[in-house]
């Protein structure tokens, strides 16, 4: 994401200009990839999307291979083959003309959130929205997802405590430097707390952790009051990180573009008498 400022002159009257600063958005605008949860699809995500592209960004929604239209796979697809889903879809939105790659969020939903987490170590990812992310061992990469709740140590490990270079998805976290959103469900079923907490912990780079707790929500945010607050709290988080970050690097051009202009020789300079000293 960047600002262009530029210098030009505006005509008034024929032969008679004012000088005139102009700071305007590149192009290039911010994007948005959205990973949906554990047998959900992008239908749960588009409305989400369309909110935040009103902020002006590209958003991308997508189904991961064994679900919805893929569903008839659903008992062979593997977390590395939906890892390879998510990084072909980051890839492809990167590469657009008219997105800014220095510039993307992604969204991921309890096991898209897993996943997101995992991409944050693979691609660059300025910002990381996690709701209710699952946790995995990692053991077992090939293994069919669905055969994953079958391990007999996955309740266990999910009640425990697991630092951050114990498990590969907060492993990731703890090397980014973005800024991170953590969302809690107070009545989650399937995630318990210390899950959330473990990924709490694993962010000491960031730039910024956001936690937010939408206390009557279940797992799957399944009531319309939770969808709502979880839909404010991230189109809140992300209108403040898109125009934050816009505001703050219009402060720099600005103040680069004075510092360059107290250097600048002032008309009259070098022996001359300028018009105010006869005003």
């Amino acid at each position: 994401m960047d600002i262009e400022l530029g210098r030009l002159g505006i005509e008034v009257v024929p032969g008679e200009s004012v000088e005139a600063t102009l700071l305007a958005p590149q192009r290039a605008l911010p994007a948005v990839l959205f990973v949906h949860g554990w047998g959900g699809s992008q239908t749960q995500d588009l409305s989400r999307a369309r909110e935040v592209a009103a902020l002006g960004c590209v958003c991308l929604t997508f189904d991961l291979r064994g679900h919805r239209a893929d569903s008839g796979n659903r008992d062979s697809v593997s977390r590395a083959q939906n890892l390879d889903d998510l990084r072909a879809c980051y890839d492809w939105l990167a590469a657009r003309p008219d997105v800014d790659a220095e510039s993307i969020a992604v969204v991921g939903v309890s096991y898209g959130g897993y996943l997101a987490a995992i991409l944050s170590a693979l691609r660059p990812v300025r910002w990381l929205a996690l709701r209710t992310p699952a946790l995995y061992l990692d053991r077992d990469w090939e293994l069919p997802k669905r055969r994953l709740h079958d391990d007999p140590e996955l309740k266990r490990y999910r009640h425990s405590p697991v630092p951050a270079e114990a498990n590969r998805a907060l492993r990731a976290c703890r090397q980014f430097e973005g800024d991170a959103l953590l969302v809690e469900a107070g009545r989650d079923e399937i995630i318990p707390r210390q899950v959330i907490d473990n990924y709490a912990a694993a962010f000491p780079k960031a730039r910024s952790m956001t936690r937010r707790l939408v206390a009557e929500a279940g797992h799957g945010f399944d009531d319309k009051p939770s969808q709502r607050q979880y839909s404010d709290l991230l189109l809140s988080w992300m209108t403040e990180m898109i125009l934050g970050s816009r505001g703050a690097i219009a402060a720099d051009k600005v103040r680069a573009y004075k510092q360059q202009q107290r250097t600048r020789p002032a008309p009259g300079e070098g022996g001359h008498a300028g018009d105010e000293a006869s005003a």
